[in-house]
């Protein structure tokens, strides 16, 4: 019998405490989904994307990781593991080390998408606490320029005069250590679209619609940290989703190809989540690329990937299948199934 084909999982663990410096990082229910679903096919080496995770994927060899690590500290995270993985030589699903880490730097997504004419909404970058003239009218959203799953941005973000944008801007850059990222306030309806799959064979799934009138009465209508992580628990969940939105086809039809085209021209793979808002005259935007999309497992924990995946009728193991396949294609290699090794 030849060498058994292993799958490596590359994950970062969220704490018991659930700070929001770890929101990105995956909960072990999580963990232990994928780690399942991959292990129907072929064995798995769980590796956590700590200080020793270079020695771990230089020691165990994987043909394959799987890749879900968002890793800590600095715009550069998310292509920590893939760069270890390229040194290594050691394939592995999702995006390379430059997607990754220009789809994490907001502002940098946003140059590439206005170059290549795909509608984002206008922006401006604050280094410090002293603002200078917004290029655009209030109202305005403050986030940090590089973080994900809703760090940093808060209700009291959107901003509608120039006291309230100072203290938004104060308080990103002294919370997060970073730039605040402004940019203009879309009064429409707002979308995630998941997509999976590489090339001609990219498939969008079912579009997910966020509902603002489910969140509590007085707040903004924002995806905000308090509406994904506080207000919307797996204990308590709200109905902030639907899925498959209620679009017309031509809508439809454009969030998706703007979403292939954002895809294809920042050279993403495998898979991705596209925020897409509607301005004033319902054209939709581009807000930014997540190419590295949670994926908690229980419907109740309302995590969008997912919920997509199963509206198209995928379960939750055959969701990662398929990002593997896509990966393996991609790659062209040709991996024996687990009964071949345990047969």
């Amino acid at each position: 019998m030849g060498k058994q084909f292993r799958v490596g999982l590359t994950f970062n663990l969220k704490h018991a405490s659930g700070t929001e410096e770890d929101a990105e990082f995956d909960t072990p229910e999580t963990v232990d989904a994928v780690r399942s679903a991959i292990e129907e096919r072929w064995p798995c080496v769980p590796i956590e994307a700590d200080e020793r995770v270079a020695e771990r994927l230089r020691e165990e060899r994987p043909d394959l990781v799987f890749n879900i690590a968002e890793c800590a500290g600095g715009p550069g995270r998310e292509g920590y593991v893939p760069s270890i993985l390229e040194h290594l030589r050691i394939p592995y699903t999702g995006s390379d080390p430059t997607t990754l880490n220009v789809c994490l730097h907001k502002v940098r997504t946003k140059e590439i998408l206005a170059y290549h004419r795909i509608p984002t909404p206008p922006w401006t970058v604050f280094d410090s606490p002293r603002i200078h003239e917004l290029p655009f009218d209030f109202p305005a959203i403050v986030k940090p320029l590089h973080e994900g799953s809703s760090k940093g941005i808060r209700s009291e973000g959107l901003v509608r005069n120039e006291r309230e944008l100072a203290a938004q801007v104060e308080r990103v850059v002294r919370e997060c250590d970073q730039p605040a990222l402004v940019e203009k306030f879309l009064s429409g309806r707002e979308f995630t679209v998941a997509l999976l799959g590489n090339g001609r064979e990219l498939e969008v799934l079912p579009i997910v619609e966020i509902l603002f009138g489910s969140l509590p009465q007085g707040v903004p209508p924002l995806y905000s940290y308090e509406a994904k992580w506080i207000w919307d628990t797996a204990e308590k969940p709200i109905e902030i989703f639907e899925c498959p939105a209620k679009l017309d086809r031509k809508i439809r039809d454009r969030i998706e190809e703007m979403c292939r085209a954002a895809s294809r021209i920042l050279e993403v793979r495998d898979w991705c989540r596209i925020d897409v808002r509607l301005d004033e005259k319902g054209e939709p935007n581009l807000l930014e690329l997540n190419p590295l999309p949670g994926i908690l497992p229980k419907p109740e924990d309302n995590s969008c990937f997912p919920k997509a995946a199963r509206a198209a009728g995928m379960s939750y193991s055959r969701m990662i299948h398929q990002v593997m396949d896509a990966a393996l294609q991609r790659l062209g290699l040709r991996a024996p199934d687990f009964a071949a090794h345990h047969g």
